[in-house]
């Protein structure tokens, strides 16, 4: 099973770049529970970059570079299928 609403799907954050960005997501119920992965401009974020870390649904930057800039989306993903929140953007400053 794999909900279609996310319980908490990610907001638009704006930073200066060098501080730190959250964006928090929530994925929808899903049984098994889903895993939560992260899209940026439609390309799978990695997170073997350091600066990146991805814990319980949240992806944060550590600190912002410009090119951190565009639009994110949580992917909510178990064997059920994939999910896509609605888009977040982050601004760097």
């Amino acid at each position: 099973v794999l909900r279609d609403d996310f319980r908490q799907p990610p907001g638009d954050v704006v930073v200066a770049a060098g501080e730190p960005a959250v964006l928090e997501c929530v994925p929808p119920r899903g049984h098994p529970e889903p895993s939560v992965s992260w899209k940026k401009n439609g390309v799978r974020v990695n997170d073997k970059d350091e600066r990146l870390t991805i814990r319980g649904g949240k992806l944060m930057v550590a600190s912002t570079h410009k090119s951190d800039a565009g639009i994110y989306v949580c992917v909510a993903s178990n064997v059920v299928g994939e999910r896509d929140s609605e888009p977040a953007e982050l601004v760097v400053f």
